[in-house]
């Protein structure tokens, strides 16, 4: 079997959003390199199609292609180095969507790399934590438009919903999405402190 879309980093974000995913009838694939992580996936796994992996090559050969891998791992230096092991792994026209707290020019910088290599890639900002994660998440997409509509169903499916309408827009090119999930955080934190 392959899989619609794939999550790198199995932390308590990556595991709920990919849950979340396959309670919305997704197939999907999860690799951590810590194999606890993979191994706690497969155990909330309940009859979803599912498929935990240890190994990044086993994991990239679960998806199906054009491929579409979801980051979620800590910002900076941890999301070039996954990168940096996905890409001889990949072909031209697969997808890596970073759906961490990425800094807008970081996003820019690897955009304008992977393009290079005939790669596409999305900054997805993502707001609402653990909770949000599993029951619906507000998305923040940027980058090429032709990615976002290849996962706007997937997107569409897990993101908090009011009124009938999901929480969850394109946004521009580039780094936009990143960009107004720093805005986003900036408000946030600002209210916070606010009330505190």
């Amino acid at each position: 079997m392959s899989y619609e879309i794939g999550m790198v980093g199995l932390g308590v974000m990556g595991r709920n959003l990919l849950l979340n995913m396959a309670d919305r009838g997704f197939s999907v694939a999860g690799y951590d390199r810590d194999k606890s992580k993979v191994a706690e996936l497969q155990k909330e796994t309940n009859k979803q199609k599912i498929q935990g992996a240890e190994d990044l090559n086993e994991f990239i050969n679960l998806l199906q292609e054009p491929r579409s891998i979801m980051l979620l791992v800590p910002a900076g230096a941890p999301v070039d180095a996954v990168i940096n092991e996905l890409v001889p792994l990949l072909k031209k026209g697969d997808l890596i969507i970073d759906a961490g707290n990425s800094h807008y020019t970081d996003t820019n910088l690897r955009a304008q790399n992977l393009a290079k290599m005939g790669i596409q890639f999305l900054g997805v900002g993502v707001s609402g934590g653990e909770e949000g994660a599993r029951n619906g998440p507000s998305i923040m997409p940027g980058g090429p438009k032709e990615a976002y509509e290849r996962v706007r169903p997937i997107l569409e499916a897990i993101s908090a919903n009011v009124n009938g309408e999901p929480c969850v827009a394109y946004l521009g090119e580039g780094s936009s999405g990143h960009y107004v999930k720093m805005v986003h955080n900036g408000i946030e934190y600002g209210i916070m402190q606010l009330i505190s």
